[in-house]
């Protein structure tokens, strides 16, 4: 049998540009090589992971060189997590690469002929931005390659952190997010520190068993914080002895959880959620808009830059108080409650249930009586039927998920003409598809990128489509 050939080690490369998805890249005897955590002016050696016909992939060994734009990272886990990626890149040039991307995907991907795109909202905090982070428990550490090669002896100890990125069953132990504010990472080893010391196990995903699975830390700009347990056995008394540690040591959590999952995946939307001590919800707000968020509630993950976002989406709509405004893919009905007092009616419609009813109690705790919400599939919901009984719309506002619209709905916006459409997008890529799918009877008339994800190179993008007569 032929020996498989070693892919080779690259000496002294010169990163020259960045790519899609937040990559730098070189060209190496005419193929592209992809180099993550590099940017454009670093030289470095790469040992090379992957070989294909146009381009390689692999990873820095050594580098000899540094951009002159580069800073240093902030976190000890810079270069192995797969979060906060652009970290060595100055803030302002995150921005100014984001722009560019959002720029780029519209016109290369959608063709459209853009009005002058308004500069990026950058967010104010860089870091500690977000309201929700999962931690996932392991009973086999994945180390590092710093650690492999400086220990004599390898230990693998039970880990709570994060997966490594691209492989779902190997998890590496995290010292310090820099992600979401306090008591997060201290909540988080208060419930490593507790498990090791009464002998806790922890959840083997390849084999199956285990107690302690997940743990979900979601802490609101009012101050509250809500805490979920996600275990994979039903040991009452492991549950009770945790969650009272955690109570007694972290008095600020007003939302205490736990939820058994005994499935093959992670996902707890179809269990049942158990509220432990404390309510039920936390509290957002925005404005004097307040919004109830359940545990299996969709929320903006970076709250402050949420309210940013929803002043764009005003602003775009500007609503003068007759109008019927349609919230397609409302969640918790955000947007819908935020806009309600600017219009006469606002219609919120969102695929999953529990969803609505958040949507609908958050309309009833603060005297919104505008709105109406209902749940289901986008496609079939707006169908001739809804439309001649609900009233066509004058807005819509369209949010959908990462991968856009169903071209189902997109028909149905050009059957019911609304005269504006603001369309909220996390993937610039998917909207710009989308709003070429809309045809000529609509133009681009504004564009509004926000930066949501500081040191990712994700960005949310907003764009107003203004109906052409």
């Amino acid at each position: 049998m032929r020996k498989r050939k070693s892919n080779p080690l690259l000496n002294n490369i010169r990163i020259t540009d960045f790519a899609a998805e937040g990559k730098a890249i070189a060209k190496v005897e005419g193929k592209v090589l992809f180099v993550p955590f590099t940017i454009p002016g670093d030289v470095v050696d790469v040992q090379i992971t992957r070989m294909r016909k146009s381009y390689m992939e692999g990873y820095v060994t050594a580098y000899h060189e540094f951009s002159k734009d580069r800073v240093e990272p902030f976190c000890e886990h810079f270069g192995f997590c797969g979060g906060c990626k652009w970290q060595h890149l100055p803030y302002p040039m995150q921005l100014s690469l984001k722009q560019k991307q959002v720029v780029d995907q519209l016109t290369r991907i959608g063709k459209l002929e853009l009005p002058k795109v308004n500069p990026i909202i950058g967010s104010v905090n860089t870091r500690y931005y977000r309201n929700k982070l999962e931690f996932t428990f392991s009973d086999f550490r994945w180390l590092t390659h710093d650690e492999i090669e400086g220990s004599e002896e390898i230990v693998r100890l039970p880990a709570l952190g994060f997966h490594v990125p691209g492989r779902f069953d190997r998890v590496f132990e995290v010292n310090a997010c820099y992600l979401q504010p306090e008591p997060s990472n201290s909540v988080r080893l208060a419930v490593g520190a507790f498990a090791r010391e009464n002998g806790f196990s922890f959840y083997n995903i390849k084999e199956g068993h285990g107690f302690l699975r997940n743990l979900i830390i979601r802490t609101a700009s009012t101050g509250d914080v809500m805490v979920i347990l996600s275990v994979f056995e039903d040991d009452r008394p492991k549950i009770e002895a945790t969650l009272n540690h955690l109570s007694q040591k972290f008095p600020e959590i007003n939302s205490l959880m736990y939820v058994v999952n005994p499935k093959a995946n992670d996902t707890i939307n179809d269990l049942e959620i158990v509220t432990y001590k404390g309510n039920e919800y936390m509290m957002e707000e925005m404005e004097s808009v307040k919004f109830r968020v359940g545990p299996k509630s969709f929320y903006q993950t970076n709250s402050q830059q949420a309210y940013e976002l929803y002043k764009v989406v005003r602003d775009f709509a500007a609503l003068k108080g007759d109008e019927l405004v349609y919230d397609l893919y409302t969640g918790i009905g955000t947007i819908a409650n935020f806009l309600a007092k600017s219009c006469k009616k606002v219609i919120g419609i969102e695929y999953v249930p529990e969803a609505i009813e958040d949507a609908k109690v958050n309309s009833s705790i603060n005297g919104i009586e505008n709105t109406f919400f209902t749940a289901g599939d986008m496609k079939d919901v707006l169908n001739p039927s809804f439309f001649e009984g609900q009233g066509y719309p004058n807005v819509v506002v369209l949010d959908p998920p990462r991968a856009g619209a169903h071209p189902d709905v997109i028909k149905s916006l050009q059957d019911a003409k609304p005269e504006k459409i603001v369309y909220v997008s996390c993937n610039p890529a998917t909207q710009a598809r989308d709003i070429q799918l809309l045809g000529d009877g609509y133009r681009v008339t504004k564009v509004q990128p926000v930066d949501m994800f500081p040191h990712t190179h994700h960005v949310e993008n907003v764009v107003l489509l203004e109906r052409v007569e």
